[in-house]
């Protein structure tokens, strides 16, 4: 069915119109990352201005941006391996032996506000004297990334056909043998779409790395407000170091995407 010309330029005009509503604000934070304070102030200087890279090295260099990104990778990879490990073989335990309930309880760790679980983590991780440690922040992300990876991989198993695990235990293999040597090779986008989006969501957290985090457990998210003063705003520092938090997601982003929307649709259909 061929579209009406009318139609074909509306259409055009709005994918234009959702392009430059989505990607202005982001062009506009790596040009200001390029600016001085005072260019970033001058609506002369929007388009026209002379860059220069004095922000990326107060970002990289003096304020010590380099341990902060370390900080995002250690808490971002630990905690999706271990929600990984864990979620997994949850999720086809709960799909496989049909376990409405513990899904219901994973799905309320899913659906409580993060925001009010701050306070009684605080006093209980601080009376344990880990608030400030990797440990703290691995755990309090993995509050969120395991329920996430449950449910992803609860409907990517319930699409797996039973057949080819009967199959296997017919051939001699034990429930975990069929698990281990059919299952999870079958499962791999699945595990792979799980893994990329709870490694997103801990690289981007801010909330629980602001309140459990300490001087040399800063995450990125959390150094950003380093250049936001009591009197005033390094907004050239702030807009380099946003960059440098956005730019490796949106890398991430744009070569996992088919993998993400393949493990996110694998499991919509059974059999």
């Amino acid at each position: 069915m061929r579209l009406s010309t009318p139609f074909r330029v509306f259409r055009l005009v709005a994918l234009v119109l959702v392009l430059v509503g989505l990607l202005a604000p982001l062009l506009w934070m790596v040009a200001a990352s390029f600016k001085t304070n005072v260019d970033i102030y001058d609506p002369g200087k929007a388009v026209v201005f002379s860059p220069t890279t004095a922000n990326y090295t107060t970002v990289l260099k003096q304020a010590n941006y380099v341990q902060f990104i370390v900080n995002s990778l250690w808490v971002a990879l630990a905690s999706t391996a271990l929600s990984l490990v864990l979620g997994v073989p949850a999720a086809y335990s709960m799909a496989r032996f049909t376990m409405k309930r513990s899904a219901l309880v994973v799905l309320m760790a899913r659906v409580i506000p993060g925001v009010s679980l701050l306070v009684p983590w605080y006093y209980v991780f601080s009376n344990l004297r880990m608030v400030g440690g990797y440990s703290v922040l691995i755990l309090s992300h993995m509050f969120v990334a395991l329920p996430l990876i449950v449910y992803i991989m609860m409907g990517y198993f319930e699409g797996l056909p039973d057949e080819l695990e009967e199959a296997g235990l017919v051939d001699g293999l034990t429930p975990i043998g069929a698990f281990r040597r059919i299952t999870l090779p079958l499962s791999l986008p699945g595990i792979a779409t799980a893994g990329i989006l709870s490694f997103i969501f801990s690289w981007n957290n801010f909330m629980f790395a602001l309140v459990l985090s300490g001087a040399q457990t800063k995450t990125l998210p959390v150094a950003i407000f380093d250049f936001v003063g009591y009197a005033s705003i390094d907004w050239g520092g702030l807009m380099a170091a946003s960059t440098v938090v956005t730019v490796p997601i949106m890398v991430i982003a744009l070569f996992a995407q088919k993998y993400v929307v393949s493990g996110l649709t694998a499991g919509a259909t059974k059999g």
